[in-house]
């Protein structure tokens, strides 16, 4: 009588069965973790582009705020030249952020203002969510600088639409 090497058909499922098992335990945990994880750095952009504007009022005293993600940003200049940072092409965010269409992880950022004309007095910044299964969170802030949040439960893509709404959301960390 010969002695079989190896595994038996029934072994080899088994295990697969129990590989199956911890895996639909750990996925939803590792989505939850990745949710997580995208809405942190979503609303530390919005600090991020919080501090831009500010960089950006007091660099450029007569432009007031920035009107827009691409002034910005290095708007098609080379950064390392000193002489190519201006008003239209600041250099105080990356070229991911400030070149359209404005899309950086899981969320799409925008920057307006009621002015349309220098100096700029006030700013809305806004990070909506590309799909629910990227970040459960929209984030909003204006010149008072403070994040606020609201839940994903409409179609993604739809913004914030004015500061006195953003103004009613619940504050990050609130």
């Amino acid at each position: 009588m010969h002695k079989q090497k190896g595994f038996s058909l029934i072994e080899l499922l088994i295990v697969v069965a129990i590989i199956l098992i911890i895996a639909a335990i750990a996925i939803p945990n590792l989505m939850r973790a990745r949710i997580a994880a995208n809405e942190s750095a979503g609303a530390s952009t919005v600090r991020t582009l919080n501090t831009a504007e500010v960089t950006y009022s007091t660099s450029y005293i007569g432009a007031g705020f920035s009107p827009n993600l691409t002034n910005l940003g290095p708007n098609g200049k080379d950064c390392t030249v000193a002489s190519n940072v201006s008003s239209t092409s600041a250099c105080l965010i990356d070229g991911v952020l400030g070149t359209s269409p404005f899309t950086k992880g899981a969320f799409i950022y925008e920057i307006t203002s009621a002015a349309t004309t220098p100096p700029i007095p006030d700013y809305m910044i806004t990070a909506t969510t590309i799909g629910t299964a990227m970040a459960k969170k929209d984030y909003c802030s204006n010149t008072d600088a403070v994040v606020r949040w609201q839940d994903e439960t409409k179609t993604p893509g739809v913004v914030v639409s004015s500061e006195s709404n953003c103004d009613k959301l619940s504050a990050l960390g609130s």
